[in-house]
């Protein structure tokens, strides 16, 4: 009874083609189109469902301009080309997908953080303005076929982040491709920003990420703020009238562990997916055109640079032993969603 929704890409390029560019570079296109003919060769036979790209932002954002993230660049030229290359090979990889498997449903997973001024003052609601550009409409907007905003393009080249010039990057042709039909958008949903000027371009907490997060707050330190999910979804909805959404990622960081009996009561995660699961329907009753939506996540897992240290399934593990206990979680979410809608 299970349905696989395979991502193709969830940042784990491989060293060797790395070593040969990156994403910064354009080959890396041809190869991810060539991997992605070789998965689908493998497994279109027994997969309805294909993801692309799992949150492009990061890898662009996170992992070349900042160097959080893999592979630790910090610089914003490569950043912009990098990005670019990732959109325009999910472009390239969504039409060979469907030569391949005419009637697959192909999307895209894209990570978003609505924002809204800290205050009303003129800096806060510009830095509102310039955060939306930078963390969403940079990704969203080329993909729905309305090319990169102007306003962001234009504060980029004034800042000197293009080798050469505004965009100098874009081949002929590639914003067409960007833009092939999606059959669904996904969105990723965890938190919102209230954006300054200082966190305008930046992945800031309002909070220092801990095992003891004040209340609204998980332990990454995200604020938590379901009012902003359904916002964003009907956002979508509005402005890219995508043929649907479905949310491909939504959860929250608790690390609450077994009790003298084994176990595991997380009410602060069942109260955080209940919010926004209302968030979600809430956005559906508002006629949004979602159909599907994923927790993240059913195991506890390896959280990329945050290690082990931070707990975001509904299923326990025991890093030394391996040893899996559901949690109070577990079993809400079970009886949730056997309700649908």
């Amino acid at each position: 009874g299970i349905t696989p929704w395979p991502t193709l890409y969830h940042w784990d390029l491989p060293t060797a083609v790395q070593d040969r560019g990156g994403w910064p570079g354009r080959s890396t296109v041809d190869e991810f189109v060539r991997y992605t003919e070789t998965v689908v060769d493998r497994l279109g036979d027994r997969v309805d469902h294909w993801i692309t790209h799992n949150e492009p932002w990061v890898a662009t954002m996170l992992g070349h301009k900042d160097g959080y993230f893999a592979p630790g660049i910090a610089d914003w030229r490569p950043a912009l080309r990098a990005g670019h290359h990732i959109l325009l090979s999910h472009g390239r990889a969504t039409a060979s997908i469907r030569e391949q498997v005419p009637d697959a449903t192909v999307g895209i997973a894209l990570d978003c953080r609505p924002a809204y001024p800290a205050s009303d003052s003129p800096g806060d609601i510009e830095a509102a303005r310039h955060f939306d550009g930078y963390r969403n409409r940079w990704f969203f907007d080329p993909v729905h076929g309305k090319g990169y905003p102007a306003d962001m393009v234009e504060a980029y080249h004034e800042a000197g982040r293009f080798e050469s010039g505004p965009l100098d990057f874009v081949a002929d042709g590639d914003m067409e491709v960007i833009a092939t039909p999606l059959d669904f958008v996904g969105i990723n949903y965890y938190t919102s920003l209230a954006a300054t000027p200082e966190n305008q371009e930046a992945e800031s907490t309002p909070v220092e990420p801990g095992s003891n997060p004040p209340p609204g707050y998980t332990e990454m330190g995200w604020a938590i703020t379901p009012e902003w999910f359904t916002r964003f979804i009907l956002r979508v909805n509005e402005d890219y009238a995508p043929r649907a959404i479905v949310i491909t990622e939504n959860g929250a960081s608790f690390s609450d562990g077994p009790d003298m009996s084994g176990q595991i009561d997380d009410q602060r995660r069942i109260d955080y997916l209940d919010s926004h699961i209302a968030a979600v329907g809430e956005a559906r009753d508002q006629g949004a055109l979602v159909t599907g939506y994923f927790e993240w996540s059913l195991l506890d897992n390896l959280e990329w640079v945050a290690g082990y240290g931070q707990r975001f399934g509904i299923v326990h593990v025991d890093f030394d032993t391996g040893t899996r206990t559901p949690k109070a979680s577990y079993r809400w979410y079970r009886d949730r969603i056997a309700r649908g809608w």
